[in-house]
């Protein structure tokens, strides 16, 4: 039997509005390269792909499904790879739980997620479990370093046409609260591997009577390695929040909470856990017994938790009174009742915190009412780029998009580079003692003196990758003159063995000159000044800070980090072409479903695309692919040029509406160009027919809008459904096929 080829692009199958709409784009797509000979094959890394992939034994036959995720881990380390990768969601808990009551509804037979696993079996489907929640994807994936920017012409576009932007004012009462001692960033210990440490190091818990736990065993440390340790106090956090409500209600502003309970699936739903409790706390201490019988855990949220007393008058009560007696809270969907505690994964502060500096620093409370807010990020480490954001915007008023220059970000995150590879060796204390890793020569590399239930964790970043992340600011820097900023603080352990490979590495390469080193306060504060002055900068960050940037920057001059280029340069000389953030996607679920309008703009799409076909053409020497690249290239800036981008109202165009704009555009672009004659030649009519049919096709698109649609489901559509609801132009379907 012949060996199966792979194609020449990957687009992966992901979840909610991003997979929606590749139900209508990526027909499309693949229509448009086969006459160039290119093939576009898909991987499915949703969570319900992941859930069915990691529990085959318990699935018939005929529902089983390879694991996409591992084969696409092991095809970006080869020179080969091409994947276009769009947002998936990175899982909570309670996101996960409804994925699997989801799939048990449709008939899977995968097993509920065991809360408390006593049972060897329970502990082994626990484990499964955990490895798809939070940061599953990225951490496989990303085996390069990530080149972050927005696209010249969606730039110019947002320019020309800049979106709306609150009013800050000097007397603004919005600030961002943080721990003052005691948290990740005072703890944090730090070192390089030498060649004499290198080898398989553990991580071991020390009681108080001397008794010794392995946490983790065979951990490889390699030479060059910065690996780091630190640890958060929860008796500090917990007075920390208390505190934080006081001041929120002295302030008459609102609380909101910023975490990242996604990426960082161990660490920060515990500290979310420890904010519902705090909000809560007189509710806690009167009826804890009764909470923990009912099986309130309150890391999953208050939503959870208001759901398991809500048959308990007494607790009713006291939660009723508790609420009277605190601030206003931020609301995550104010019609809703959704607050701020509700669910973890709502609380996703790359996208919550520039929301609030683009709004002018307000928030929305309980009735809808717009006002202040006291924005609380208990760990320093990166809260200090939004408190110097916000001090900037008060002194300075709001960023002017339609003047602001670009920040584009080189970020150093391949092969589980710092926080985001920490979740397998993050652990809450499981008493007082001590927690320390211990090197293959005998070593004690770090540690620390914690108590019961302190956040302990550990995180590395290879030699590699930080010299690959170096190489790529200088190139980067080379090719725009823009100015160049390492976000580094001297003064955190971390950062400081990192600087020690970046000033040498600068200085060999001679262009120390040309970049700066900056503690992420300093670098705000100059990055900021720099794009009111209509300038560029570079932001050249940790994996973290290139999470948080790419989301702040582009939300403030773009107003969306959709519409972002996202190239991932793989270490092995493959490319990942990464579509955006999908921080909105569930709201466009939920409004897809009930008036069939999808705002989703495929912008990111649009222009991963693009960039897949030329890196294809250059790799692999593939001339067509350049040909419908720079085509594609040509149909991204149409639709800036047109304004064929969705609207948010439904009756007005939709994502469906901009896809068959991009296809028309394509077909157009492939047919005047001179480059090959074949493409023009196949992609004449094919515009021509797209042009001739625009009234019959969009009459077709706006005649589904206004009812509620049936997907099959929300975290495993029906493939059938979905198509049926996303290409549902019976003249658009015939031209493309």
């Amino acid at each position: 039997m012949a060996e199966k080829q792979t194609p020449n692009i990957l687009y992966t199958i992901v979840d909610e509005a991003p997979q929606l709409a590749s139900a209508s784009l990526l027909p499309i797509i693949q229509a448009f390269a086969k006459p160039a000979g290119i093939t576009v094959g898909t991987k499915d890394i949703s969570v319900a792909g992941r859930i069915l992939a990691a529990f085959p034994e318990y699935l018939e036959e005929n529902q089983r499904v390879t694991d996409d995720l591992a084969e696409l881990g092991e095809l970006v380390k080869t020179p080969d790879a091409n994947v276009i990768k769009l947002p998936n969601i990175s899982a909570s808990v309670p996101q996960l739980t409804a994925a699997i009551a989801e799939l048990q509804a449709q008939g899977y037979a995968v097993p509920n997620y065991p809360e408390d696993p006593k049972t060897d079996e329970e502990k082994s489907i626990r484990a499964r479990y955990d490895a798809i929640k939070g940061s599953a994807v990225n951490p496989v994936l990303r085996e390069g370093n990530s080149d972050r920017r927005a696209a010249r012409a969606v730039k110019n576009f947002a320019q020309k046409n800049p979106h709306s932007m609150g009013a800050w004012t000097a007397d603004s009462k919005t600030k961002v609260s943080s721990m003052p001692g005691n948290d990740f960033y005072a703890n944090e210990k730090s070192a390089t591997i030498t060649a004499e440490q290198a080898g398989d190091a553990r991580i071991e818990f020390v009681g108080k009577d001397g008794a010794v736990t392995v946490l983790k065993d065979g951990w490889t440390l390699e030479e060059g390695t910065v690996a780091d340790a630190t640890f958060m106090s929860v008796k500090a956090l917990s007075a920390f929040l208390a505190q934080a409500i006081e001041d929120t209600k002295a302030d008459g502003t609102m609380f909101s909470l910023h975490l990242k309970a996604t990426m960082m699936k161990v660490s920060d739903p515990i500290i979310f856990g420890y904010a519902v409790k705090a909000w809560l706390a007189p509710v806690f201490e009167q009826f804890g017994d009764e909470l923990k019988a009912l099986g309130v855990n309150p890391n999953s949220g208050l939503g959870d938790l208001l759901n398991r007393v809500k048959d308990n008058a007494a607790i009713m009560a006291a939660i009723e009174a508790v609420a009277a007696e605190r601030p206003s809270m931020y609301m995550v969907d104010s019609d809703k009742g959704i607050t701020n505690l509700h669910v973890p994964s709502d609380v996703i502060i790359d996208a919550s915190m520039p929301a609030v500096i683009r709004a002018g620093g307000k928030g929305w409370d309980e009735k809808g009412r717009k006002g202040d807010t006291n924005c609380v990020i208990p760990d320093r480490c990166y809260a200090t780029v939004y408190d110097e954001a916000i001090n900037f915007f008060k002194a300075n008023g709001a960023l002017n998009p339609a003047t602001a220059g670009a920040v584009a970000n080189v970020g150093l995150m391949a092969q589980k580079a710092e926080e985001y590879g920490s979740h397998p060796t993050t652990f809450e204390a499981p008493a007082d003692g001590t927690i320390r890793i211990v090197l293959a020569n005998g070593d004690v590399l770090h540690e620390h003196a914690v108590e019961a239930g302190d956040i302990w964790r550990a995180c590395t970043v290879k030699k590699a990758p930080i010299e690959n992340w170096i190489q790529l600011a200088i190139d980067r820097q080379r090719l725009t003159g823009s100015e160049a900023i390492f976000w580094l603080d001297a003064n955190r352990a971390h950062d400081a063995e990192l600087i020690k490979y970046v000033k040498p590495a600068l200085e060999a390469a001679g262009v120390a000159d040309k970049f700066q080193i900056l503690a992420p306060r300093e670098a705000t504060a100059q990055t900021l000044k720099t794009i009111t002055a209509g300038e560029d900068s570079i932001a050249i960050t940790g994996n973290v800070l290139r999470d948080y940037l790419t989301d702040l920057f582009p939300i403030l001059e773009l107003g969306t980090s959709a519409k972002m280029l996202s190239i991932v340069k793989l270490m092995n000389g493959g490319g990942l072409f990464e579509t955006g953030a999908g921080g909105s996607a569930p709201k466009h679920v939920q409004q897809l479903m009930e008036e069939n309008h999808l705002r989703w703009d495929s912008m990111g799409e649009f222009c991963a695309l693009g960039e897949s076909l030329n890196f294809l053409a250059d790799s692999q020497g593939l001339a067509k692919a350049g040909v419908l690249g720079k085509a594609a290239e040509a149909a991204t800036q149409g639709i800036l040029d047109h304004n064929r981008s969705p609207s948010r109202k439904v009756g007005e165009p939709d994502n469906r509406d901009s896809h068959y704009w991009f296809a028309r555009y394509w077909a157009e672009a492939l047919a005047a160009q001179t480059e090959d004659a074949e493409l023009a030649a196949h992609f004449a009519p094919i515009a021509a027919e797209l042009a001739a049919k625009e009234s019959e096709i969009l009459a077709e698109l706006a005649a589904v809008q206004g009812k509620p649609v049936d997907l099959g489901g929300y975290y495993h559509t029906d493939p059938a459904k979905a198509a049926a609801v996303m290409r549902p132009s019976a003249a658009l379907n015939a031209i493309i096929g």
